[in-house]
């Protein structure tokens, strides 16, 4: 597998000016004899929620309305001659005039796998003049209504690999790994887009720990749930904004085993041998023995964080 990681995409940049770039990766990938391509969170444009509109409906123009477009073509033209399988993330909008968030997992024939539609949208909704940069995600994304699908389709030489999807901050969901993780995911794929400094105002977050967050993310819902995992970033300066990229392929024991080492294009493998996810899944993390369902009412009964009660005395 490949983490296709891309450098910035300008706010002036076409969507043409991406895909080039991405069919120049995936020919990279095919050289270097990879079977499976994961390119970023919003892949075809910049990340424009951090673009206030006023008026919604001038985000529009972000969001594709096809799959393949036209602008796409190029791309599932390279898989189809490469016989690579590839996820890419992209803003979707319906026919009905939904709007997501959204990542599809494509076979070499132009068959789209999977869908996913992200479910952990951060942000804000309005305008924050207390924000350098925007994160409006909430603005223009409605919450995902899939669910957290897997599906078990082919991939390079395997007839099957059960194959999950999130997107950017739902990897900091441990909920979401259980989603996939209870479906026997062996190989989760996740692309993001975040951004070197924490803009929320709300405290201070060592710009070093975001990175390290994101990868105790990935690396533990890897390990809780026995699967490898390939999260795909855009990196370096766009539109003025710094995004750390820092992409990862991580095994079923939570290690890191390729990073990306750039803020630009750039292409990290690794090899998947699926039998590694068998040890995680038949002991610690043997769900059918061990885990106690009766006992998490909490998790999707409740919201908000409630208060304990208080220790009175005796």
């Amino acid at each position: 597998v490949a983490a296709a990681q891309l450098g910035p995409i300008q706010l002036a940049e076409g969507r043409e000016v991406a895909v080039a770039r991405m069919v120049r990766l995936m020919e990279r990938a095919h050289a270097r004899g990879v079977q499976l391509v994961v390119f970023p969170e919003l892949a075809l444009t910049t990340f424009f929620p951090r673009h206030h509109h006023e008026d919604r409906a001038e985000a529009d123009r972000w969001f594709e309305t096809a799959m393949p477009s036209n602008a796409t073509a190029p791309l599932f033209a390279a898989a189809r001659k490469f016989g690579i399988t590839f996820h890419l993330g992209y803003a979707e909008r319906t026919p009905d005039g939904h709007h997501y968030n959204t990542a599809i997992l494509v076979s070499p024939e132009g068959d789209i796998l999977l869908k996913y539609r992200k479910v952990h949208l951060p942000g804000h909704a309005e305008f924050d003049p207390k924000r350098a940069v925007q994160h409006l995600e909430k603005r223009y994304f409605e919450v995902g209504n899939l669910g957290f699908p897997v599906i078990n389709a082919p991939a390079g030489d395997l007839s099957g690999v059960n194959m999950g999807m999130l997107i950017c901050n739902d990897r900091r969901w441990p909920e979401a790994w259980r989603m996939l993780g209870l479906q026997s995911v062996e190989l989760a794929l996740c692309g993001y887009n975040t951004p070197s400094l924490n803009q929320s105002a709300a405290g201070f977050e060592a710009p070093h720990l975001r990175v390290f967050h994101s990868h105790l993310s990935v690396q533990a819902g890897a390990y809780q749930n026995a699967t490898f995992a390939v999260a795909c970033a855009k990196a370096g300066t766009e539109d003025g904004c710094e995004l750390f990229g820092h992409s990862i392929i991580v095994n079923p024991q939570g290690e890191i085993t390729a990073m990306a080492t750039s803020w630009d294009d750039e292409l990290i493998t690794a090899d998947c041998n699926l039998d590694m996810c068998t040890l995680g899944r038949t002991t610690i993390f043997a769900f059918d023995k061990h885990r106690r369902p009766e006992a998490y009412d909490r998790i999707t009964g409740q919201v908000g964080a409630t208060l304990p009660p208080r220790w009175e005395g005796k």
